[in-house]
């Protein structure tokens, strides 16, 4: 067999798993940011079809593709594999703060992009997944989806501490959930009503088994 290129960009994303989040708070079970982005994912293409269903009779409105809601929600973290989860407290505890980071996000977006082959067309369509540029509605509205995905999934496992006998996140679940209820989006509300209560469920109970 002949030379051949080999790209090392999947095998980063992978490390994921080695990034832990929550790391100034005691955790009755760690969360990497990879499981992370799956729990962001799923939330986010829900939120997306919860908003489509709602809007459909408005003819004004943005209808966005709930499977590339759920991609950008996917990659949302991947540049913490080379920054480390920065505690909320420190990333925004002032603006030159939360600049700097961002700039760094964007630099390590760069160097992930770097690891797939020389093709501008892919590394463009992975670099505005890792870094995306928000500028049209409908992009400012896919920001505003998984930024209230991520919200929930932090509120989530916030309820998970709790139920475990940790009360460490109590603090976090009450400032978390008066975030979300400040989003004031309908698909959010829905959501943290409809689907949110079952995560604190027995086995049975999520089942219907439980009688």
């Amino acid at each position: 067999m002949g030379n051949k290129e080999e790209y090392g960009f999947f095998a980063m994303l992978d490390r994921m798993q080695y990034i832990e989040r929550w790391a100034l708070m005691r955790n009755s079970r760690t969360e990497n940011i990879k499981e992370h982005s799956f729990d962001v994912a799923v939330i986010a293409h829900a939120l997306a079809v919860l908003h489509n269903r709602f809007e459909k009779d408005n003819k004004d409105a943005i209808l966005p593709d709930p499977y590339r809601v759920q991609a950008y929600a996917l990659y949302h973290d991947c540049t913490e594999i080379l920054t480390g989860d920065l505690p909320t407290p420190i990333k925004y505890r002032n603006k030159e703060i939360t600049k700097a980071y961002k700039e760094v996000e964007s630099e390590a977006a760069a160097s992930l992009v770097e690891l797939l082959p020389e093709d501008e067309e892919m590394r463009a369509e992975y670099l505005e997944l890792l870094a995306p540029s928000v500028t049209s509605e409908e992009e400012k509205l896919i920001h505003k989806l998984v930024k209230a995905a991520d919200k929930i999934a932090a509120y989530i496992k916030c309820l998970r501490e709790e139920s475990s006998g940790n009360a460490e996140f109590s603090a976090a679940k009450e400032s978390t959930g008066r975030i979300i209820r400040g989003m004031n989006m309908p698909e959010v509300e829905y959501f943290m009503e409809h689907f949110v209560p079952s995560y604190g469920y027995t086995l049975d109970k999520i089942t219907g088994r439980d009688t």
